[in-house]
């Protein structure tokens, strides 16, 4: 099959624009590398929906930063994803009220509303911000999502409306032949477009190059973080920020969408883009750090490390038709507030492509909501108990608690299995429900998954992925 569009990478940027590109009569399909999509940072980062007062007025990062913001509450509702509207604070000392008065008149410029407040109106907000802090930057547009759950949302979306995803299909060598481009995976797969769109995050230079496309230079980030038990949710309900500087927006405190609460990221500059690994010296400076803005720090209560790798290419997004390789965009250099920018880049994505080819009217669009992927979990939220036994009465299955740190059934995990983009590893099975994902990490629930995915698949426990390739859990010594 020649594909109208053939997007390459899964994370936030490529399963959006897939996910726009999908309420057209065009064919479009995306290629993955790993096994999932929103593996790499778009699972890895805050989760926070910034409202886009200190981006440089006049960039794309405003631009989309502002414009994602007002369409996220809307779109997360149509897509079933968690969104919480919390506001967010910038944290000043005693000498910093310059600093947030530029932050206030930056925000003013790009159309954003924001508040300074003083001592008493920071602690009524937040009592247990700093002590020291005497001056905040007040936006109650921020708000925080749960960040694999929405390119999930995305990516099962689009593929109930036509597009296709391939998953294990890494980009490895690009050709143009008659108006068509034929892409060869690692794997040997081929794949044929008349048009790219290349949202490959860290690998996009690669993909750039691949296609004869202009060259870009990236650079790339190690942000650490520290995730804290959901007990510790009562303590903060507004995400924190210390003032920004060279490296970004420093190490905050945030509540996320599930009930949790987040130290972090660090910024320290790397070379490889995917080695998640933490380092001691990174959480160190997040210890060292999070007392100046917050006085609740507890570290007891952490219950998981972990990392990501943001990319960088310049001061601003790249995103663009290409001057030398016809029919082809580039989307590369996608950090902070990349999360938030996503829905907006979409769209613009979207006008860009519908230079190359001519997408009509929006279709009729069918909507499958989260909470249809994962069955009991919305009803558990926020239905009596009487409904929930009906329920359970319907299938016994939903009964059934195999994590019971998140009281996720085994109804819900069959669920996720079979949604449209299926899930067959235990990290993608965790991300779409939450096995696993308690305070426990796993310990209880980790065995019961692996068998249900087994059973679910077809195949021998011993097949069963963790997450990436290799990542096998149990070993067949027979």
């Amino acid at each position: 099959m020649i594909y109208d569009f053939l997007v390459i990478g899964g994370g936030v940027i490529g399963t959006a624009v897939l996910y726009e590109l999908s309420h057209y009569d065009v064919s479009c399909a995306l290629l993955e590398k790993e096994n999932d999509v929103g593996t790499a940072c778009s699972s890895r980062n805050s989760g926070i929906v910034h409202a886009g007062y200190d981006c440089k007025p006049g960039t794309f990062k405003a631009r989309f930063n502002v414009r994602g913001s007002r369409i996220f509450p809307e779109l997360c509702a149509e897509l079933g994803v968690l969104y919480k509207k919390t506001g967010s604070m910038v944290i000043g000392g005693a000498d910093s009220l310059a600093d947030i008065q530029a932050l206030h008149e930056r925000g003013k410029i790009n159309g954003v509303y924001t508040e300074i407040l003083s001592r008493n109106q920071i602690a009524e907000r937040e009592p247990n911000v700093s002590r020291d802090a005497e001056y905040a930057l007040y936006a109650p547009d921020a708000g925080v999502v749960t960040p694999y759950k929405l390119v999930i949302a995305y990516a099962d979306n689009a593929v109930i409306n036509g597009a296709d995803i391939f998953l294990n299909a890494e980009a490895d060598r690009i050709s143009r032949d008659s108006g068509v481009y034929t892409v060869t995976a690692a794997d040997g797969r081929v794949f044929f477009a008349k048009s790219l769109i290349n949202a490959a995050g860290y690998a996009a230079c690669k993909i750039n190059q691949a296609a004869n496309a202009e060259e870009i230079r990236q650079d790339y980030a190690l942000g650490e973080y520290f995730l804290l038990d959901k007990r510790e949710s009562k303590n903060i309900n507004t995400v924190l920020f210390p003032l920004p500087d060279s490296r970004g927006k420093g190490i905050l405190v945030a509540p996320t969408a599930e009930g949790n609460v987040l130290y972090g990221p660090t910024s320290t500059p790397v070379t490889v883009p995917d080695d998640y690994a933490v380092t001691a010296e990174g959480l160190k400076n997040i210890r060292d750090s999070v007392g100046r803005i917050y006085e609740k720090a507890n570290f007891a209560s952490v219950i998981k490390t972990f990392a990501g790798v943001r990319t960088v290419a310049g001061l601003d997004f790249i995103i663009e038709k290409s001057k030398k390789a016809e029919n082809y965009i580039t989307i590369a250099g996608i950090c902070s507030p990349g999360l938030t920018a996503a829905p907006a880049i979409a769209e613009y994505v979207g006008e860009l492509a519908s230079e190359i080819t001519a997408l009509g009217s929006r279709k009729k669009y069918v909507n499958y909501k989260e909470e249809e992927a994962s069955g009991i979990a919305a009803v558990r939220r926020q239905d009596s108990v009487e409904k929930i036994n009906e329920r359970i009465r319907q299938n016994p299955r939903y009964g059934h608690i195999v994590c019971r740190c998140e009281t996720v059934s085994e109804g819900e995990i069959i669920k996720a299995i079979h949604s449209p983009l299926t899930a067959t590893t235990v990290d993608a099975v965790k991300r779409r429900v939450r096995a696993g994902m308690g305070r426990c990490q796993g310990g209880f629930c980790t065995p019961k998954v692996i068998e249900i995915l087994a059973r679910e698949l077809n195949i021998e426990e011993s097949e069963i992925l963790k997450n990436r390739k290799g990542s096998k859990i149990v070993i067949d010594l027979s």
